[in-house]
């Protein structure tokens, strides 16, 4: 930082929202101010949720201790049978979800500002397609540099979104999949994965295949309003049920939990019901986190939809992107009560490669029209 002004309005905007910070000494001759996080990785994690930097370079995660304050131990270890790179992502919860990213509402939003797209109305109406997606995927997959590694699908935008239905770029991409045997997983709310189901059923007879849903509440006037354009939740559970007949063990995320829209027992208690009768292997919470881009649109619609929780929202989400800890130990505490209840393991799902000897017919898919 060139001046002490400059220095004085970084540290007073970082006294704002509750970082922790340290002052080193200059370590060059301009003496300039030389500021540095301190907490580890939750706070380097919030720092660029919340800022979303254009400086890039350091965001990298890879090769850092994750520490915990909480009193963990470990109960068992088993083998596996197989070695596989294990990637630790942190959530507001204190929890970890490995081999996978999620997020909702959704922050591949700002993605689109790297196009020099809005992520507001152009991220609804303008969808970039790279229609040789298959091609490119079987040209690294062949690469001498690849190594096999997890590709996890859906992880950023929605693999199964509606373009999906004209340009048909999953069939390709599946296909090289399964052509050199590379794990995979998928996670998405579009019903149309169903058309691809003989292609995951072959997948699955040389990789590991993953499948995922993400619902995060049952309510059909709330997914109206909240979520437009997407299959409705029962459509996404009926596609969880014909999965799971065919053999899957899908996973359901039930996310985004929206505060003081279905967050309470009630709502929780549904949703979980729901997803267990699909028969869901387990259900992962997450409640609603916003990130720049996401903040701004969504902060729009719920002063449109429902003014009376702008209050409570600004509360929770003064410090950055996650609700407090607080409030999301208890929403996954009412999500975890509810999986018991209704018999439902909450975690996250293993190998999903689990056939029957005859498969059933190949499902209707549903495909939704465009805008």
């Amino acid at each position: 930082m060139p001046d002490d002004r400059s220095c004085r309005r970084a540290t007073e905007a970082l006294d704002r929202f509750a970082f922790r910070w340290a002052r080193d000494e200059p370590g060059n001759r301009t003496g300039s101010c030389q500021l540095r996080l301190t907490g580890g990785l939750p706070e380097r994690l919030r720092f660029f949720h919340l800022t979303d930097p254009a400086v890039t370079g350091r965001r990298s995660i890879e090769g850092t201790a994750l520490k915990c304050a909480a009193r963990l131990q470990v109960t068992r270890v088993e083998d596996l049978g197989l070695e596989l790179p294990l990637w630790d992502i942190t959530t507001g919860t204190g929890d970890f979800i490995a081999n996978g990213v999620v997020s909702h509402n959704c922050f591949a939003r700002n993605t689109h500002t790297y196009l020099d797209l809005d992520a507001g109305a152009d991220f609804d109406r303008k969808v970039v397609v790279k229609v040789n997606a298959g091609e490119l995927v079987r040209r690294e997959l062949s690469a001498p540099r690849w190594r096999g590694a997890h590709v996890a699908m859906g992880t950023n935008v929605d693999c199964y979104q509606r373009a999906e239905g004209r340009y048909r770029l999953m069939p390709p991409i599946l296909e090289a999949l399964r052509d050199f045997a590379n794990p995979f997983s998928i996670l998405t709310k579009g019903t149309l994965l169903l058309r691809d189901l003989p292609l995951l059923r072959q997948a699955a007879e040389v990789t590991r295949v993953g499948l995922s849903y993400s619902v995060g509440f049952v309510d059909e006037a709330l997914w109206r309003v909240a979520e437009p354009g997407t299959p409705s939740p029962h459509r996404r559970l009926d596609a969880v049920r014909r999965l799971t007949d065919a053999g899957f063990a899908v996973g359901v995320l039930m996310a985004p939990i929206l505060p003081g829209l279905s967050d309470d027992e009630e709502s929780i208690d549904a949703t979980v019901a729901a997803i267990a009768a699909s028969g869901a292997s387990s259900v992962t919470p997450l409640a609603l986190h916003l990130r720049p881009g996401a903040r701004e649109w969504y902060a729009r619609w719920l002063a449109r939809e429902f003014p009376h929780l702008v209050p409570r929202y600004r509360q929770l989400y003064q410090a950055g992107a996650y609700a407090p800890q607080a409030y999301q130990r208890e929403v996954t505490a009412r999500v975890r009560m509810a999986a018991r209840r209704h018999g439902l393991h909450r975690g996250e799902t293993g190998d999903n490669r689990r056939l029957p000897d005859e498969p059933p017919p190949a499902p209707a898919a549903e495909q939704l029209s465009l805008l």
